[in-house]
């Protein structure tokens, strides 16, 4: 794990060899410079706990977690488009709430439940849907119906490039598109970076800059 200081805030890698308990262990005494916005990277074939311990510990220091960056998917062939997740068999909570990496964009007509967070390595089309307990985090476009915080977790997150479902929930707070739009903003080919959380029981969405 390295840690580096930005203009816009702190940037916080995770490597393949990092572990929740030395993540947790690391930061737990530099508490006073994550309470900012921190940016975080995941480097190679990274421990999915080891995100969630770095989240943990930027909300407990008072910090946002701002843009999360994931290394691209590596395909058999280059050119080749990257595959999509076939629709899902009935959904089972996991028995822990560790952070699932999905490494591949999801296909309409999948819906996962999750125990924890939850990060795309991809886009979420339309049709599909995610349930998470904690964090929703999709690396490229969000277009299918997303529950985060689900069973009353305000400080969770939705975060995408862009945001553009047509109903999004956080905790027990609900957001959907404007009467006759698919979408909750026009993409316009933008591949602007925001970030959706509660405030005030109200879903607010920011663009991350």
């Amino acid at each position: 794990m390295k840690l580096r200081g930005t203009l816009g805030g702190l940037n916080l890698l995770l490597e393949p060899g990092d572990t929740p308990q030395s993540v947790a262990q690391a930061l737990a005494s530099r508490s006073e410079i994550l309470s900012t916005s921190v940016t975080l990277e995941i480097q190679g074939d990274t421990h999915p706990g080891a995100l969630e311990a770095a989240l943990d510990a930027v909300r407990a220091a008072g910090g946002t977690p701002g843009r999360v960056r994931a290394p691209r998917v590596t395909v058999a062939a280059p050119g080749l488009p990257l595959p999509e997740l076939e629709a899902a068999p009935e959904p089972q909570t996991p028995p822990d709430t560790q952070t699932v990496i999905l490494p591949h964009s999801i296909r309409a007509g999948f819906r996962g439940e999750y125990g924890g967070s939850v990060v795309v390595l991809g886009d979420v089309n339309p049709g599909a849907e995610l349930v998470a307990a904690g964090d929703v985090i999709v690396t490229g476009a969000l277009r299918g119906v997303v529950h985060a915080g689900y069973g009353g977790r305000e400080d969770a997150i939705v975060w995408a490039r862009p945001i553009a479902s047509a109903q999004l929930r956080i905790g027990d707070a609900v957001a959907r598109a404007p009467e006759g739009s698919s979408n909750m903003r026009r993409m316009e080919g933008s591949e602007r970076t925001e970030r959706a959380y509660l405030q005030e029981g109200r879903i607010v969405i920011d663009v991350q800059r």
